[in-house]
């Protein structure tokens, strides 16, 4: 990859994640971000994706083709990689946040440096609160999560399991004021309780991408 490391100043941090009470005290970038006019999409779900996840997510970004949305996503196996493809297949920008630095020796996880090259080739980012040559470290990723939902102008819940490590970020959507966004699912399925839970609680419920570009205020 040959786009280098640089460490952002403050006034250069995306979206609204200045306003976040835990601000990381650096950030570096690889690539570019866009502009502010361009809203933030943030997708979290379950490395494990179900064939329903895999096939709603892609359905839904593919969706927003042609809408001025970046999608925000952890780079990680699973929902991560299928929204950062279908962000490159509709020809949006994305934004990928590992665990790791960004140095092409420790991209976290090392299955995905090619799509963390796609993304930069097509005029995508890579962020990171940690130097560039850090290895990802099991802490790092629930730390990461509040970067990903402080940044967003929605968070969109792909799936998750009653465990699941992406129930934080959805949490951390509603501590920071964001509009969380569910996928539905059927009943009794275990990649369903995370979804349902915060749809009960009073999560926007989206089963077409036009219900993305309302939480976006990108239609009326």
């Amino acid at each position: 990859m040959s786009a280098s490391v640089r460490q952002l100043a403050r006034d250069e941090y995306p979206g609204s994640l200045l306003e976040i009470p835990d601000l990381p005290p650096s950030l570096f970038l690889r690539g570019v971000l866009p502009p502010p006019q361009i809203k933030l999409l943030t997708v979290v779900g379950s490395r494990a994706l179900s064939p329903y996840g895999r096939d709603v997510c892609t359905h839904l970004i593919r969706g927003l083709a042609g809408y001025p949305i970046s999608i925000v996503s952890g780079l990680a196996l699973g929902a991560d990689t299928v929204a950062h493809q279908a962000a490159l297949a509709a020809k949006l920008h994305t934004i990928a946040v590992p665990g790791s630095g960004l140095h092409d020796s420790v991209i976290y996880p090392r299955s995905n440096r090619g799509l963390a090259q796609e993304i930069l080739q097509a005029g995508g980012a890579l962020l990171s609160e940690h130097p560039p040559l850090h290895t990802a470290r099991v802490f790092d990723f629930p730390s990461r999560n509040r970067l990903m939902a402080g940044m967003a102008d929605a968070v969109l819940l792909i799936e998750a399991g009653e465990k699941s490590g992406t129930l934080i970020t959805a949490r951390l959507a509603g501590e920071y004021n964001k509009e969380l966004l569910c996928i539905p699912h059927r009943i009794n399925d275990p990649h369903s309780v995370g979804n349902h839970q915060f749809l009960r609680l009073g999560a926007t419920l989206v089963a077409e991408p036009e219900h993305i570009l309302e939480a976006l205020r990108l239609v009326h």
